[in-house]
């Protein structure tokens, strides 16, 4: 073991134990020890470190969107400094940049973090893999449970034919081991491209596409995919099957927050607020259709715009709700006058029993006047005394 082994030790151990446990979970449900199963454990463990770094991913969008804020202050910044080349006017632009980035909290290396925390994972697993063989017959020791009979397992897996461990600059490579090693560098490629290309031309404001930065990004569009084409050759299936599937996480993962957390300024921004217009136009197309009812003269209104009578309308008993023709309190507004106008009364309606008169329990009701009185709200009129409106 040489020294890189040395500082990678704890990461391979980390990385072998969450793929034997995975290829545990797969051979307990039924698949072959020494078939998929392993391809899956990859893939497995891309999914596990992809969620690690969520914490990662959303600290690097935060970044690139105060990065984006503050450009149009760093190109002020540059235009300022520009033509100045000796070393005083150089460290006073970087310290007035440094400034600009405190002050939105902010930092450019804050964007590659993702990448950084990636790199040692993708390291440890290539000497993992790069292992299997010489666990695998002996001459090695295991790294943590990846044990001797499990490296067997793992070396003797193939994917489409192609073993985990091979390559394509391999010696003795096979036809199969370079038509897969190609379709994973081509889909390594596209993936890269597709995720650049949606960061670049749909997530970014259009005055930010001159700045430096987004020449940066677009330079790295079309370098990245040669990037994988020339080191691609040189990394085993296992590698390539990680690198693939994590490309695959990144542009799933970029798709999701540009639709949903798009720029400000930018053209994925402008087709958010679009959707959302539209999701609001059908909201209130539907609470249009709100129960209706009809007001003084047949206009229709809405439940919660019914006219309101200045007299609180007090609550029947069942027995007099029962009764079709029960008496109405003087007074009270029929349903179907307007707002603010008393209602008239039906030809033949309870007038209030005469002053000085008794009703049925006995009492004497001295709160009328001649000619005109009301009833309390708790005594109704006296069943069987109905008097004809005065005119």
């Amino acid at each position: 073991m040489d020294w890189f082994d040395t500082i990678l030790s704890p990461i391979m151990w980390v990385v072998a134990w969450i793929m034997v446990l995975a290829h545990k979970a797969f051979t307990f449900i039924g698949m072959d020890e020494s078939g998929l199963s392993w391809v899956l454990s990859i893939v497995v463990l891309v999914i596990v470190i992809r969620i690690v770094l969520i914490p990662l991913f959303v600290r690097q969008i935060r970044a690139s969107r105060a990065m984006q804020i503050v450009q149009p202050e760093i190109q002020k910044l540059q235009k300022k400094y520009k033509g100045k080349t000796d070393p005083a006017s150089r460290q006073a632009m970087q310290q007035e940049m440094m400034a600009i980035y405190r002050e939105a909290g902010t930092n450019p290396f804050a964007s590659c973090l993702p990448i950084l925390a990636q790199s040692p994972i993708f390291f440890a697993l290539f000497r993992v893999l790069s292992s299997l063989d010489e666990i695998a017959a002996g001459t090695q020791s295991h790294i943590g449970p990846l044990t001797r009979e499990l490296a067997s397992q793992a070396e003797a897996s193939t994917l489409l034919g192609a073993p985990l461990s091979s390559w394509f600059l391999m010696p003795d490579a096979t036809a199969a081991v370079r038509i897969v090693a190609v379709i994973l560098i081509v889909a390594m490629s596209v993936t890269t491209f597709t995720t650049q290309r949606q960061l670049t031309m749909k997530n970014m404001p259009a005055a930010a596409l001159d700045n430096p930065m987004a020449r940066q990004q677009k330079m790295l569009m079309y370098i990245l995919p040669l990037v994988f084409a020339f080191s691609g050759v040189n990394f085993p299936i296992g590698v390539l099957i990680y690198w693939t599937t994590t490309n695959l996480w990144s542009m799933g993962q970029q798709f999701y927050v540009i639709r949903n957390m798009p720029a400000p300024g930018s053209e994925a921004e402008r087709k958010y607020q679009e959707r959302m217009a539209r999701k609001a136009a059908r909201k209130g197309t539907s609470s249009s259709s709100d129960a209706v009812t009809t007001g003084a003269g047949g206009t229709a209104l809405l439940e919660d715009e019914r006219p309101v009578s200045g007299q609180r309308q007090q609550p029947k008993s069942k027995a007099r709700a029962k009764k079709s023709g029960a008496p109405r309190p003087l007074g009270t507004p029929s349903s179907t006058a307007p707002d603010g106008v008393a209602s008239v009364p039906d030809d033949v309606t309870d007038a209030p029993p005469p002053v000085g008169t008794t009703d049925s329990s006995g009492r004497s009701d001295s709160s009328g006047s001649s000619g005109s009185g009301s009833v309390l709200e708790d005594e109704p009129p006296t069943p069987g005394k109905r008097t004809k409106r005065k005119r």
